[in-house]
């Protein structure tokens, strides 16, 4: 497949609008065109080591999904690891795309996998998300009536106000008497002008309407996930169901105050990666992540619930099979798929 053909189908299978507004996710680094993509290469993480393996398996594009490049580079030499990622890429011809918190977000990818460790259970997104695109511009509509006397002088002044959309007129019947209902989309910003401009007639002002413009949320989409057990299962239990799925001999465990290994956990909040951030208030039994600050661990145990941490990289890794089975069917078993060998969690029990 051609390589712009190859971003724009990844782009459909998990929106690059999805991701959080502080990831750096989609096409990173682009080989010159016109490049063909025989071979997608797939890592959690995109090590030298991972490269090299890439490089040797002839990989024409690296689906990283962390994202190599994440703080802005201001140069490119041998210096440092994420400098020399791109200059081995654009030597090889290797174009790298990362998807990131958007794979988090959609309902089949990474948080998604994650419940399946858990066994039978019912999941919904702990901060779902909203429709990328909708046909609404702005953050609020203001619908008011005018008689013909203040009409124009009002529209007149509304359209020398910046970031204001969707300004209709609709001849209507008010108390036996011919009106205009006026309409408009505007800003934030916008509204304290439009306010403060109505607000000079109170004729207008009392007939003023203001409605807060929301995009729809998106169904089983969003960060991290809240999974109801069909069966409440014993901690322990729960922690074997877990170490199986990820396919890990140890995890880190805090036992929630006032709890034990036999104690039941019907609730479960968990987010691949990082958590703290997207578990912290949530009510539930058991807290799943792979990382958590110390401090935020200290007031999940304190609100009498247990956490499971794994390590970042190891909530995620283990969806990479998933994905590609996912991609081949997705792309119409076009391209070679493979996944990397040598990417792993850096860190060990020692």
């Amino acid at each position: 497949m051609n390589l712009r053909e190859l971003v724009s189908a990844l782009n459909d299978f998990a929106s690059p609008a999805l991701a959080e507004s502080w990831d750096n996710v989609g096409l990173l680094v682009e080989p010159s065109p016109p490049h063909t993509v025989n071979t997608l290469f797939l890592t959690n993480d995109l090590t030298e080591e991972v490269m090299e393996e890439a490089v040797q398996k002839k990989a024409d594009l690296v689906l990283s999904y962390h994202p190599p490049i994440f703080a802005p580079l201001k140069r490119v030499t041998w210096k440092t690891w994420k400098e020399r990622l791109v200059v081995r890429a654009l030597e090889n011809r290797i174009g790298i795309y990362s998807p990131h918190t958007a794979y988090d977000a959609i309902p089949h990818g990474v948080n998604n996998w994650l419940t399946k460790g858990l066994g039978t259970c019912t999941s919904v997104p702990l901060h779902p998300s909203t429709a990328p695109s909708s046909p609404a511009e702005g953050t609020h509509r203001v619908e008011f009536c005018a008689d013909a006397e203040h009409l124009d002088a009002v529209l007149s002044r509304i359209k020398d106000i910046p970031e204001i959309s969707c300004l209709t007129t609709l001849p209507v019947r008010v108390e036996g008497e011919e009106q205009t209902r006026v309409s408009l989309n505007c800003s934030q910003k916008a509204l304290l002008e439009v306010v403060a401009l109505l607000s000079q007639n109170s004729l207008l002002y009392h007939k003023t309407e203001i409605l807060l413009l929301q995009k729809p949320l998106l169904p089983h989409t969003g960060m991290g996930r809240l999974c109801t057990l069909s069966e409440p299962l014993s901690l322990s239990d729960t922690v074997d169901r877990i170490k199986g799925h990820l396919g890990l001999p140890h995890v880190r465990l805090a036992l929630g105050a006032g709890r034990t290994l036999e104690s039941p956990v019907k609730k479960v909040a968990l987010c691949a990666g990082s958590g703290s951030s997207v578990l912290k208030g949530t009510e539930a039994d058991l807290y799943l992540t792979g990382e958590m600050s110390h401090h935020d661990v200290l007031d999940a145990v304190a609100n009498g619930i247990s956490v499971i941490l794994c390590e970042h990289s190891n909530t995620e890794r283990g969806f990479l099979s998933e994905l590609r089975d996912a991609l081949t069917i997705h792309l119409q078993n076009k391209i070679n798929i493979i996944v990397s060998e040598k990417d792993r969690d850096p860190l060990q029990v020692a």
